[in-house]
């Protein structure tokens, strides 16, 4: 009696440890779903571990890696031995009590390389997740190499994954310059083998590179000659939306700039909230570039009030034209904008402030002075009439305002407003929403996803069991897919 009571106090400190052997279990499970992927050579199946993988993400440990490790790979190998010196070494008594329940299971003598890749991005994602940046840099690095080995077209929605923590890994650290070039050669070898998910995932990562030290030049010379095709990826092709957008602000060309970043914008999945947010703030200075004003509920968007404030109140004070104003808040939020990239931007719209004031004047006077102009402009200047009258001169010029400048008098007169609707502006109105509508269906289209083959065979009884069953099965992961990985 005493025996058995002893042994069940012994017992009960493993308790502790049930949840371990339910996420290697999981994991166990992925393996399979990968080894089916590779054999029967279907991506999808391959794509589906990775989202599995994302779920169990904050479940993941180091004796639950260490036992599907000892499972996954052969217990002397090189990948082995390597991944092992990654894990810390601080569970030693879960240790051996993963090690143990998996000492069952025989190793594989010789594991698939999709299945060896998944241990490096299961590895890479638990240091990145335990902030240990400098293991991760390490153990990125090695997954890199043995990847460059590697040429199956199943192993490259695993590689794509690889190759975002890789460049995470060194962001992280502030050693993003560090790996340019081995991004240019990781893509250039993408290209050559067709894989057209790493050269997506690539092109993004090396105008991110790019971006992050303000090469924006170079971001662009790299985009206008990279290979463009489908987009393979929903998450990838918002984030090339997204570059872009920031690229042409740059450069000035500010509708491509809206379109594109209003774009990133729709297509981003909802789970994507800090992506939609900064592809807001973007958009919203763009579209204050161009002249226009943002509706109010851009800024109202569940989960973003609090982030868009700052831009919620300059629009504000753009639309008043209320250049004092401006400058308060451009001083009150220079942090936020700092951090944002969008400091550059802001000075640009100084122009733009005044140009909107001076609008409101001419809708307000038929007639007023130079020096009353300047006064409600509140120019800071040593000569503000001076100033007051080439602005004028400039936004008549440009068409901003319908307005003559007397310059004997002094005086800026403005013309009587006319119909609109006797003008060509609400053709071009129609006319861009009817394009919008258009490009949104043929997109729509585009997207579909149609049975190879479907028009050229009859398929049996059979065939069209299993083909129903693969589409109920992809219906029901196609919405997975939209909130993973941002």
């Amino acid at each position: 009696m005493t025996q058995d009571v002893e042994m069940k106090e012994q017992h009960q400190p493993s308790n502790s440890t049930t949840s371990s052997p339910s996420t290697l279990h999981h994991l166990k499970e992925i393996a399979s779903l990968i080894e089916t992927g590779a054999y029967a050579k279907e991506t999808r199946r391959i794509q589906r571990a990775v989202r599995l993988t994302n779920t169990l993400r904050r479940k993941l440990k180091a004796s639950v890696l260490y036992a599907f490790l000892n499972f996954a790979l052969s217990a002397g190998s090189e990948s082995f031995n390597r991944l092992i010196s990654y894990l810390p070494k601080e569970d030693e008594h879960e240790m051996e009590v993963d090690t143990a329940t998996s000492v069952t299971q025989a190793p594989a003598k010789h594991p698939l390389p999709e299945l060896e890749i998944y241990c490096y991005l299961l590895v890479l994602i638990f240091l990145i997740d335990q902030k240990k940046h400098n293991e991760a840099k390490a153990c990125s690095s090695a997954s890199i190499a043995r990847l460059k080995n590697l040429n199956r077209r199943t192993v490259d929605v695993l590689a794509s994954r690889l190759y975002s923590y890789y460049s995470l890994s060194y962001e992280l650290t502030g050693d993003l310059a560090e790996i340019r070039g081995s991004l240019l050669a990781l893509h250039r070898i993408a290209t050559l083998r067709h894989d057209e998910l790493g050269q997506e995932t690539l092109l993004n990562l090396l105008l991110r590179n790019y971006l992050h030290y303000n090469l924006y030049d170079q971001a662009e010379k790299l985009r206008s000659k990279a290979p463009r095709f489908e987009a393979h990826s929903n998450q990838q092709f918002c984030r090339y939306l997204f570059y872009l957008g920031k690229i042409r602000t740059i450069q000035l060309e500010y509708t491509d700039a809206k379109e594109s970043l209003l774009q990133a914008a729709r297509k981003a999945p909802a789970a994507a909230l800090a992506f939609r947010v900064q592809c807001n703030k973007w958009a919203v200075i763009v579209r204050l570039l161009l002249g226009e004003i943002p509706e109010r509920t851009v800024f109202m968007q569940k989960g973003m009030e609090n982030a868009l404030r700052p831009y919620f109140e300059l629009t504000n004070a753009v639309r008043i034209g209320d250049l004092e104003l401006f400058k308060s808040v451009a001083e009150k939020f220079s942090s936020t904008f700092s951090t944002d990239r969008t400091h550059n931007l802001i000075v640009r719209l100084r122009h733009n402030v005044i140009r909107t004031g001076l609008r409101n004047i001419s809708i307000s006077y038929s007639r007023i002075s130079l020096a009353d102009v300047a006064k409600k402009l509140r120019l800071d200047s040593a000569n503000p009439v001076a100033d007051a009258e080439s602005i004028v001169a400039k936004a008549i010029r440009d068409g901003a305002i319908d307005a003559t400048l007397d310059r004997a008098n002094g005086w800026m007169v403005s013309k009587e407003t006319g119909d609109i609707y006797s003008t060509n502006e609400p053709q071009l109105a129609f006319n861009s929403r009817i394009a919008f509508c258009l490009n949104m269906h043929n997109e729509a289209v585009r997207a579909l996803r149609f049975p190879p083959n479907s028009h050229k065979e009859k398929e049996s009884a059979e065939k069209r069991r299993e083909r129903q069953q693969q589409e109920q099965e992809l219906a029901k992961h196609i919405a997975e897919e939209d909130d993973d990985e941002f």
